[in-house]
């Protein structure tokens, strides 16, 4: 069964959807030093406000954007929800807050989702470090192929700007100081940022039987766990293979077939090194390479699906968007350094998170 992308809803410290997309295009970056806690030092951060944004605001914004994209009404009974977070409500949790203890839990914003279309289907909240927001999609895709559910709110959101966040990056040496440059010589680690991503999936019947515009089409996924480290990724990057092939496999692509690579590009030294030597191995030809970090920052759980709407408008446009911080590159791979029109038919979007987390999926339009 064909799953079909007719709506996307985002926002990042650039924007909504079609902000950070123009802001994208234009090579800026929406990362600006911060102070917002006064017992740590300033740092570089994708903040949406002046101050860090309340997690169910994420939650509303994207997936009130998405159904307004896809021309979808409520009440939605028949819709099941896939929305993860990695952070969840840490924030409230460290301010010491008390609040309804169904409002304090990971899967918040699933439920507040569920709550907002009324929903009656399957309601579930994915939690797989970084890669929470890819896992949360492939989900959503499952439960549309195994027949649960036609359509499905599928994403993740992410507000992890907060004082144990900052400090245990920094005590890891994993936070940058001026800014974020994926696979730069001179990278210096990660920037915290702050949104989200959400996509309302279809089956292909469905979007068709109601006239739906259609963004893209999810070809496959695929999921693999390193279980090496708790942070430190597996030096032979082979389970990390075995997801991007078992993605290709899933979609019915070879590798040539692959004209863009939405990389997870965090700007960390390990990172981006095993990333880039996977792609070197895996894919002969100079297929086009970028990230999106250095424009909006890393929102850990949510860049999955971030990174995966920004996919969309590269096949919608026919454009593939800059790797923004990225001037002297450390590695042989084909980087979009400015944005150009070409023709796009198959793209990968890849997501690695803590613990060996490794997510991939294919889409074309």
């Amino acid at each position: 069964m064909s799953v079909v992308i007719t709506g996307v809803g985002l926002i990042s410290c650039l924007g909504d959807l079609s902000e950070s997309w123009q802001s994208l295009l234009t090579g800026k970056s929406g990362l600006k030093l911060h102070q917002p806690f006064p017992a740590l030092p300033p740092r570089p951060m994708g903040l949406i406000g002046k101050t860090p944004v309340n997690l169910s605001y994420l939650s509303e914004t994207v997936v009130k954007a998405a159904l307004k994209q896809a021309q979808l009404s409520l009440p939605l009974r028949d819709c099941g929800v896939v929305i993860g977070s990695s952070r969840g409500c840490q924030g409230i949790w460290e301010q010491g807050l008390t609040a309804s203890w169904l409002d304090t839990l990971p899967h918040q914003s699933a439920i507040a989702a569920a709550r907002l279309i009324e929903s009656e289907g399957p309601v579930l909240a994915p939690m797989a470090a970084c890669a929470t927001g890819m896992w949360a999609i492939a989900q959503g895709v499952e439960l549309i192929e195994q027949g649960r559910c036609e359509r499905v709110i599928a994403g993740a959101v992410e507000s992890p700007i907060t004082p144990l966040t900052l400090a245990s990056f920094e005590k890891m040496g994993a936070l940058a100081t001026t800014g974020c440059y994926p696979f730069d010589k001179h990278r210096e680690g990660l920037v915290l940022g702050e949104g989200g991503a959400v996509f309302v999936l279809e089956s292909e019947a469905l979007a068709q039987g109601r006239g739906a515009s259609i963004y893209g089409r999810i070809l496959g996924f695929g999921l693999s766990c390193d279980a090496y480290h708790v942070s430190t990724p597996e030096p032979s990057f082979k389970n990390a293979a075995i997801a991007v092939k078992s993605c290709l496999e899933r979609s019915g692509l070879q590798p040539r077939d692959i004209d863009y690579i939405h990389t997870h590009g965090t700007s960390t030294q390990l990172n981006d090194r095993r990333e880039a030597q996977l792609i070197q191995q895996l894919f002969s030809h100079r297929v086009g390479v970028s990230s999106t970090k250095g424009a909006t920052g890393h929102t850990l759980g949510a860049s999955g699906a971030m990174a995966l709407a920004f996919c969309v408008l590269a096949l919608h446009h026919q454009q593939l968007p800059p790797c923004v911080g990225l001037r002297n590159s450390d590695f042989d791979l084909n980087f979009i350094t400015q944005p150009y029109q070409q023709d796009v038919k198959s793209v990968l979007c890849f997501c690695f998170g803590f613990g060996g987390q490794n997510a991939i999926i294919a889409l074309n339009n």
